[in-house]
């Protein structure tokens, strides 16, 4: 058996992490096992699927690296093929047409609330008469597609995560609506559940992989794979992503789009290491490797059932690793970008050299690619803004005298080097008889306006 697995985004909004993440594991399952990694695109939602969502999720999934080996394949094409099957299971009888009206289902909704009951179908429809039929379609009523459910159905399965899952017909809240009303004659728009199980027929999947909170989801569509008659796939249910208090991320806690990390200036390959690692384990706990190095050891037998917390400081430091062994010439056109966002003159090509030696001065200090502003501003402004902390080393006894001597003894070196710099240093400790901290200190602060940063040989020497 070729192992096929999928990943089926919705473009009614840009890829989130969460469904990354999902990607990342299906591909790294795919890889594994040299099996297929589908790309679907479930476009059935037509007032909210919008195709600059679709080409940020194309976009997204390419910069990750998570390239696909068959599609993007689009539900919306596909229509004829999901009336087939709603066709298949009307004629088999595990479907029927539903012409409860929307005042009959609120009614219905409200008298359950008021009795504290889950809101469920109570299947009024499912066993019409021709003549009830007739009537209602005298009447104008359009009916949807209702696919019948036992309540004395359990549904069982064996989660490649979670082991043996169980689920009770009366959990799944009444006969489940596979296809909208149709506007005229014919079967309406289908369904989630309906067009999901007969893409990955169709597409030949073999494992479905995909988030937690598709569990009861999966409930029912074993029942659809039977009431088609067809094989049922493998299931993974994979950890959510939590946020750092425990909540499910979302929108509110601010940065969810692989965009947003982009902008931010995350790595594609140290994202992707992130994201593998929340929810999963290497065998020998090793935290950074690359997407072929992770397919190599990745199965579900090491992946968590409880949700992965966000951790910022643990992406930030994957990050700064990867960051910190770049070399500088594939650093600098990745820093670029941001410099020239924040208005800074510079010309890429005259002044490659330069550029060159700032990039291996200031890489060692990024967790981030946007970080290069902040750390850098010195050097494309002709004087540094004061910090608050690096007014009061300015400001320390002592500071003054010692950088007046620094620049007296600066007018009177020829050429600065490195060493000259070295000497230079000694030269003013020694003179003001003061420990070389408080020369370092003042140093820095009036050279960059700040108390942190890269080397300060190579800063002074940059800026000299």
């Amino acid at each position: 058996m070729t192992v096929r697995v999928r990943i089926a985004p919705s473009p009614t909004g840009n890829l989130h992490i969460g469904t990354a993440r999902t990607a990342v594991f299906n591909w790294l399952f795919a890889h594994h096992y040299g099996g297929k990694f589908i790309l679907r695109i479930e476009d059935t939602d037509v007032e909210r699927s919008k195709p600059e969502y679709t080409q940020n999720i194309l976009d997204g999934l390419k910069w990750l690296g998570l390239n696909w080996d068959e599609g993007p394949l689009f539900q919306s094409q596909r229509l004829d093929l999901y009336r087939q099957s709603i066709q298949t299971l009307l004629d088999n009888g595990s479907a029927y047409r539903c012409y409860t009206s929307t005042a009959e289902l609120d009614a219905l909704r409200a008298l359950q609330e008021a009795n504290h009951q889950a809101p469920r179908y109570d299947n009024r429809h499912r066993n019409l008469t021709p003549a009830q039929e007739a009537a209602f379609i005298a009447e104008g009523r359009r009916p949807v597609i209702r696919f019948k459910i036992e309540d004395d159905r359990e549904i069982t399965w064996l989660d490649l995560v979670r082991d043996h899952v169980t689920w009770k017909g009366t959990d799944l809240g009444g006969d489940m609506v596979i296809a909208r009303a149709a506007d005229g004659e014919g079967l309406g728009q289908p369904l989630y559940n309906l067009a999901v199980v007969v893409d990955d027929i169709d597409m030949q999947i073999t494992h479905v992989i995909r988030g937690e909170d598709h569990i009861a989801n999966t409930a029912k569509q074993i029942l659809l794979y039977e009431g088609l008659g067809v094989k049922v796939p493998e299931f993974a249910h994979t950890p959510l992503i939590l946020s750092p208090e425990g909540k499910k991320l979302s929108k509110r806690d601010g940065v969810t789009s692989i965009d947003d990390f982009q902008q931010m200036g995350y790595l594609a390959p140290a994202l992707v290491n992130y994201m593998t690692l929340l929810g999963w384990s290497a065998p020998d706990t090793q935290e950074l490797f690359t997407l072929d190095v992770a397919a190599g050891q990745f199965d579900f037998d090491r992946v968590n059932k409880a949700g992965g917390k966000f951790d910022w400081d643990k992406l930030n430091w994957i990050n700064s690793q990867y960051l910190h062994a770049m070399p500088a010439a594939e650093l600098l056109p990745q820093l670029i970008p941001y410099w020239q966002a924040a208005g800074f003159e510079l010309d890429a090509d005259a002044d490659r050299a330069w550029l060159l030696q700032l990039t291996s001065l200031i890489g060692a200090s990024l967790e981030r690619l946007d970080g290069c502003v902040e750390i850098s501003r010195t050097f494309f402004t002709a004087t540094a803004t004061l910090n608050e902390e690096a007014t009061v080393k300015v400001t320390q006894l002592g500071a003054k005298e010692v950088l007046t001597s620094l620049l007296t003894a600066l007018k009177a070196t020829p050429e600065l080097g490195a060493i000259e710099a070295q000497e230079l240093i000694k030269q003013v400790t020694k003179e003001q008889g003061v420990k070389k901290g408080l020369v370092m200190q003042s140093l820095r602060a009036a050279l960059t306006g700040e108390v942190h940063g890269p080397d300060l040989i190579q800063s002074w020497l940059l800026l000299h």
